[in-house]
């Protein structure tokens, strides 16, 4: 694990809710020439859900957390991105008054993760602005979770996950974005918690 000064120094800043200057494909391909073997590795590891991909299908989504990564920051990562996703299906359960509620209790910490998914849970904002909120608190955790150390590799992963929400943030400014954000968070919250359909829809 090396110390990354010139390419963390030479990175164009990223700020949350402008377009981003490059993609995230770009960006891989950029870093994975540039990074120690074992970091660019981990670059396969990184992912807005924080789901193991080897995990049991036939169990609660988000039940157990992924494996651990051989890297802190990712590791933190999942832990806050899974702790959002079950407290916002508990919150969900709990206003449609499913008996039983959700199927895995969410952790109450990371408190930042809890307190983001009860906001949203409170919020009368649109569906889309509430997901630009939880966006925006994924965004402060990403900051929080990189650290001091600005020229390690957590930066460039930092970096990495900020450009996938910024692409994200980007696919709901059209109709069609809207439709794909609809589809994700029926997406999440089915994957969440199986049975629950989004408000408003008829099973």
């Amino acid at each position: 694990m090396g110390s990354y000064y010139y390419l963390a120094a030479q990175l164009p800043d990223l700020v949350f809710g402008q377009n981003a200057p490059m993609s995230s494909a770009a960006f891989r391909d950029l870093v994975k020439r540039l990074l120690d073997k074992e970091d660019s590795d981990m670059l396969d590891k990184i992912s807005l859900d924080p789901a193991d991909p080897l995990s049991d299908p036939s169990q609660p989504a988000y039940g157990q957390g992924a494996a651990p990564s051989g890297c802190g920051f990712i590791d933190k990562w999942r832990e806050w991105e899974r702790a959002l996703r079950l407290n916002l299906a508990r919150n969900r359960a709990l206003r449609l008054k499913r008996e039983g509620g959700a199927p895995v209790d969410p952790p109450a910490h990371p408190l930042d993760a809890a307190a983001a998914a009860l906001k949203a849970g409170l919020s009368d904002e649109s569906p889309l602005e509430a997901e630009f909120s939880l966006d925006r608190a994924r965004w402060n955790a990403i900051n929080h979770l990189q650290g001091i150390a600005y020229f390690s590799r957590n930066t460039i992963y930092a970096y990495y996950l900020k450009l996938l929400l910024l692409e994200r943030r980007k696919s709901f400014d059209t109709e069609a974005g809207f439709a794909e954000y609809k589809s994700l968070y029926a997406s999440i919250l089915e994957r969440a918690q199986p049975g629950i359909l989004p408000a408003g829809e008829a099973k």
